[in-house]
């Protein structure tokens, strides 16, 4: 195929209709510097300090800027033949690409079921450190696992988002759900149930003082069927240390997250942010979804009324990557910030994917980009941030 060719449709379930396919049940992933790694200059430094100041004196404490320095990194191992069948060694592997390549900037600690845990180390690896004693059912540790916060002056907690296995569409999800708690208790920090449900990969925040989600995953009665949207917004903002929310509409029912923000919208600092566009051609939900929420973004202010300034990174085009799957996850948005390195994905797209790692190291220039082939986790739905957790350093 070719670049003019009529762009291939994406189409049926959506972004994790492999998984639904594959046998779950149809119910119904001290601020010292910013923008990614970027020094950040005077004026938007100040606010991202004097937000994060503001969100600990409110609330006690806040979620810090992925781009931060981290203690570590959380991530799952899959082994679940019913969710996976014949594709769990690949996404095994995957995983463990994934896990070995942070490895080599940050220390990583992968939770299994404790008959997966040889596995899991020989596929990961010396320099990634497995346990036994937590036991998951699923790999997308960004949606289960707990949201670290700080309160600027060295204390670390946790909160946990009440993980429902997606409103109820994937099960089991028993173990899933108190992975967050777990681990809290793991690292002997104090935990607490946020009063929302929710999953990480479906709220973003600029640590300053701003979070966007889209309603189509949160303001949802597959999760929240009793919650007002004032009422939502109030428990993000208590559970962030947040006091704005940017709203995004989102697709609701095409995929099992019905539409995270974190495949398509991320921010890069106080005031700042990066949304992934499609290919002109394509028309499909999920690419207007994607301009909707460059639209919206861009001009959106933050939580001290200044405007947002936009970054865009360019999608794939679909015709011409590796999966045919139509469910697939192209997301370059979707990538994982660790000490030292920007890990994304490519996705056989050379002119795409060369692209995005230019767009990522301008937006990054003091981190190596790391670019894998995970196909496996983005036909399951997902990407690189879906499949990790950041432990803050404090």
């Amino acid at each position: 195929m070719n670049e003019h060719q009529e762009p291939r449709p994406r189409a049926g379930l959506g972004r994790r209709g492999f998984l639904t396919a594959a046998g779950l049940t149809a119910a119904g992933a001290a601020l010292t510097a910013a923008t990614g790694g970027r020094a950040m200059a005077g004026p938007r430094r100040t606010r991202a300090v004097a937000g994060a100041a503001r969100a600990a004196a409110t609330t006690g404490s806040y979620v810090p800027l992925d781009s931060l320095p981290h203690t570590r990194t959380w991530m799952a191992w899959p082994d679940s033949t019913s969710i996976w069948r014949n594709q769990l060694s690949g996404v095994q592997s995957n995983i463990a690409l994934v896990a070995r390549t942070i490895a080599g900037y940050e220390p990583v600690i992968m939770v299994a079921n404790s008959a997966s845990v040889a596995k899991a180390r020989s596929l990961c690896g010396s320099g990634v450190t497995v346990i036994g004693s937590i036991p998951v059912d699923d790999c997308w540790m960004r949606d289960t696992g707990p949201i670290f916060r700080t309160d600027g002056a060295g204390g670390l907690d946790a909160v946990g988002l009440n993980f429902n296995g997606w409103g109820g569409k994937q099960n089991p999800h028993q173990n899933d759900a108190l992975v967050a708690q777990r681990i809290a208790a793991y690292l002997g920090i104090p935990f607490t149930a946020a009063g929302l449900v929710c999953e990480g990969g479906a709220i973003e925040t600029d640590a300053a003082g701003t979070l966007m989600a889209t309603r189509s995953s949160i303001i949802n009665a597959n999760r929240n069927p009793d919650l007002s949207q004032t009422q939502i917004e109030a428990a993000m903002c208590a559970a962030y240390g947040a006091s704005t929310v940017i709203w995004f509409p989102g697709i609701k029912g095409q995929d099992i997250t019905d539409d995270h923000v974190d495949a398509t919208s991320r921010f890069l600092g106080a005031g700042q942010a990066a949304v992934q566009i499609p290919q002109p051609r394509d028309t499909d939900i999920w690419s207007n979804d994607e301009r909707q929420q460059d639209q919206i973004l861009s001009a959106a202010t933050d939580a001290d009324g200044d405007p947002m300034a936009v970054s865009q990174i360019q999608g794939p085009n679909y015709n011409l990557i590796r999966s045919t799957n139509p469910d697939f996850v192209g997301s370059y948005a979707n990538y994982y910030l660790c000490n030292g390195a920007v890990i994304s994905a490519q996705f056989g797209d050379t002119r795409a994917d060369a692209e995005a790692r230019s767009t990522l190291a301008d937006l990054f220039p003091d981190r190596t980009v790391e670019q894998l082939d995970i196909d496996y986790i983005g036909a399951g739905g997902g990407g690189i941030h879906c499949v990790t957790q950041q432990q803050p350093q404090v």
